[in-house]
């Protein structure tokens, strides 16, 4: 029951985490007519949202009667395997992305991550809270 809780819990950090990255992407301001700053807070929502993200997975997986899978990279295998997620290079380029914004900064690369943000990784983002979204609703007894 803890476990349930435990990945019910955190989809419910990561949709509002996915909000945010939305809230940005989904509006009418381009890329390019960010702020220094507003591309740096863009670039920190991206980072805690994507950690929620594989560790939802890594937490439904384990509900779900898989062994646990230790960092995002194996996580994110596995929920390929399962159907959690579709594309796989895409995330795959996202966890490179990830690990990019911890690592290094420099105006050119946080422009491109920016851009990556916009066109690819908020949709990956939010085909996630659906798909997790469409997991939660098959449990019930939790929340009625």
């Amino acid at each position: 029951m803890e476990q349930d809780i435990r990945w019910l819990q955190r989809y419910d950090s990561y949709c509002k985490a996915c909000k945010r990255v939305l809230q940005v992407t989904e509006s009418e301001r381009q890329p390019d007519e960010l702020t220094e700053l507003e591309m740096e807070g863009l670039i920190q929502r991206f980072e805690y949202t994507f950690e929620l993200a594989w560790k939802v997975l890594q937490d439904l997986l384990k509900y779900k009667g898989y062994e646990f899978v230790q960092g995002p990279n194996g996580t994110l295998q596995k929920a390929f395997e399962d159907n959690m997620i579709t594309d796989h290079d895409g995330w795959r380029r996202m966890a490179k992305a990830r690990i990019a914004t911890s690592h290094t900064y420099n105006d050119g690369k946080a422009s491109e991550i920016v851009e990556k943000i916009y066109t690819e990784y908020s949709i990956l983002l939010k085909q996630l809270a659906v798909r997790l979204g469409s997991e939660r609703s098959k449990i019930t007894g939790l929340f009625a």
